[in-house]
């Protein structure tokens, strides 16, 4: 259990485009011996979500203030099929009992933390601070089972090793700890792609008789196909057509989307939770450091947000935040903003800040030849209003 109760700031390098304008609780949940349950407060924040996710990269919430749940304490139990000495019975004290597809998971909390207003943020990182993980043996009285009897394999510093170095050793652990439905179209085709390759479920990966493979090549593609789906990523055609598609569970995806999250991470939130559109500009250029942008947006033309949104800014080449004194990353409620007297915002990207805007409105740059990305983030978006609802577009500004 981790509560992470600071905000990132330009020094994070872990993960391409970070998140400034929510608060996480990482859990690392191994499902195998004994369930996991998490005990969870209520939260005082405009958005909370529980976000889970094993090796395949599907992604489930089963608790978001969107279903309106974290208004009271609750405790939820995690297990597999796998799982020993349970078969997802009730269990006294346990509030809800969801059945995860991999045996070890990621569980991750978002919290908007409120961070302009004091006591409410030193409210809400306590409630953080409280959530407690515990297996099902040591809620009935008994001790936790040992859970020290697992070798995983060597992944590495990136994906990208593992396509290198031992892709067919850590597939075989992968698929000997996921769950697969023998109905589902994506996989039955993924088992059958492995299957020449010696990869099955319940096998022992044996280096000595492992089918050989060219790690060299496997590499290069795998970079390939990185690079494409970033770019992907980042085009508002793709966005547009996709971006509502992503981040779903098993029998809720295409292959193609399946992809391009995995390449860029199964981090992400579905649709109902959060939608990430891309800032572009009005003359279709990158937008680059050496020049100054404003962002307008009018009242009726404001992110169609059911909790809250905010725009932040990256560096092209990596995803990290621009760095700067002020550590000022993103606009938004929770970062600090200012409306016009209009209902409106006018968000400046620049180097100094122009007379007039307020501070609160300035994503401050350096001056140089650097790429950017402005990135905004709707949480709980009204979907019915994004049918109709247009990102806006960053206008450079005339050097005077």
């Amino acid at each position: 259990m981790a509560p992470d109760t600071k905000l990132k700031d330009h020094t994070m390098r872990d993960i391409a485009r970070p998140n400034n304008d929510t608060l996480y609780i990482g859990c690392m949940l191994d499902l195998r011996k004994d369930p996991v349950i998490l005990e969870i407060p209520a939260f005082d924040s405009k958005y909370v979500s529980l976000m889970v996710t094993g090796y395949d990269h599907y992604v489930n919430v089963p608790m978001s203030v969107t279903k309106g749940d974290f208004r009271k304490p609750e405790n939820v139990l995690f297990y597999t099929a796998r799982t020993e000495d349970y078969d997802g019975k009730s269990v006294k004290g346990v509030d809800r009992v969801f059945e995860m597809t991999g045996d070890f998971v990621s569980a991750v909390f978002r919290i908007m933390p409120h961070a302009n207003e004091k006591a409410r943020f030193e409210k809400i990182i306590g409630q953080m601070q409280s959530v407690k993980a515990m297996t099902l043996s040591e809620i009935q009285g008994k001790p936790a089972k040992a859970i020290n009897d697992v070798q995983f394999p060597d992944v590495g510093q990136t994906d990208l090793d593992v396509y290198g170095n031992n892709f067919l050793e850590v597939m075989q652990f992968v698929v000997n700890h996921t769950t697969f439905d023998p109905n589902d179209e994506l996989d039955k085709a993924f088992l059958a792609a492995l299957k020449p390759l010696g990869i099955e479920p319940g096998k022992t990966f044996d280096k000595n008789s492992a089918v050989p493979i060219d790690g060299k090549r496997f590499r290069s593609i795998a970079e390939k196909v990185r690079e494409s789906e970033f770019a992907r990523a980042m085009d508002p055609a793709v966005t547009a057509e996709h971006g509502q598609s992503m981040f779903k569970t098993k029998g809720q995806m295409s292959l193609d989307i399946l992809l391009m999250q995995s390449v860029i991470g199964p981090i992400g939130l579905p649709a109902t939770e959060a939608l990430y559109p891309p800032v572009t500009t009005k003359d279709g250029q990158p937008m680059n450091a050496q020049n100054d942008y404003v962002i307008r947006m009018g009242k009726g033309e404001m992110p169609p947000a059911k909790a809250f949104w905010s725009l932040t800014l990256y560096d092209s080449a990596n995803g990290f935040f621009i760095p700067n004194d002020r550590k000022k990353y993103s606009v938004g409620e929770n970062a600090g903003m200012k409306g016009n007297a209009d209902g409106g915002i006018e968000i400046y990207i620049a180097a100094e800040r122009p007379k007039g805007v307020p501070v609160e409105n300035w994503l401050p740059i350096s001056r140089k030849d650097e790429k950017m990305d402005a990135i905004l983030r709707i949480y709980w978006p009204d979907l019915e209003k994004m049918k109709s609802w247009t990102p806006p577009k960053a206008e450079k500004l005339t050097k005077k």
